[in-house]
């Protein structure tokens, strides 16, 4: 079972893909180990792209079943999905959430060097962009026309849900493909 799930930033990704992960007793792989070299501050340096794909290849390649996490878009990999799902989540929703999560994971400095702090605002500029369209590169546009494309089951997940309601409705969607394939399931649209 190869599984993607995709989303805006702080959409849930990460949390909904290793608890995903962990109850179906798999790997995850989260984009972005991949997409950005370790550094300090933490995602401020991208990885080359050639390279980048190499190492995930590398790593998915040891395991017939895992989730990824993160968006791939513009990747050009070569990969076969069971399942893509996507996540959206109301935009106030989501920059609340972010705001909450930068401070804590970066704490006060955020706001106190200089440095940093522009280094927050740009990141939430970029994120705010998201819904409107108006960010480089991964936008709700570019993954609703990629997810347009995709030639698996794929299922999109609308709205404010805990973790337990959106496992519960991808168990059931994994379960019924195992009778139906190929077909798209909306949720909260």
């Amino acid at each position: 079972m190869k599984l993607h799930i995709l989303g805006a930033s702080c959409s849930g990704v990460t949390t909904l893909g290793q608890v995903l992960a962990n109850h179906l007793q798999i790997p995850y792989f989260d984009s972005d180990e991949y997409f950005w070299e370790k550094a300090n501050p933490p995602f401020t340096t991208r990885r080359n792209p050639a390279l980048r794909n190499e190492m995930l290849m590398a790593d998915i390649s040891q395991y017939d079943s895992w989730v990824i996490g993160g968006s791939l878009l513009k990747w050009d990999l070569e990969l076969h999905f069971d399942l893509i799902v996507f996540l959206y989540i109301p935009h106030e929703i989501r920059m609340e959430r972010l705001r909450k999560r930068e401070l804590e994971r970066y704490g006060d400095v955020i706001f106190s060097d200089p440095v940093r702090h522009k280094q927050y605002l740009d990141f939430m500029e970029w994120a705010r962009g998201y819904d409107d369209n108006t960010t480089q590169g991964r936008t709700l546009r570019a993954h609703e026309s990629w997810l347009s494309r995709q030639t698996c089951s794929v299922l999109e997940i609308r709205g404010d849900y805990s973790v337990e309601e959106r496992m519960r409705v991808i168990l059931q969607t994994l379960t019924s493909q195992k009778s139906v394939s190929g077909a798209q399931n909306p949720i909260g649209r």
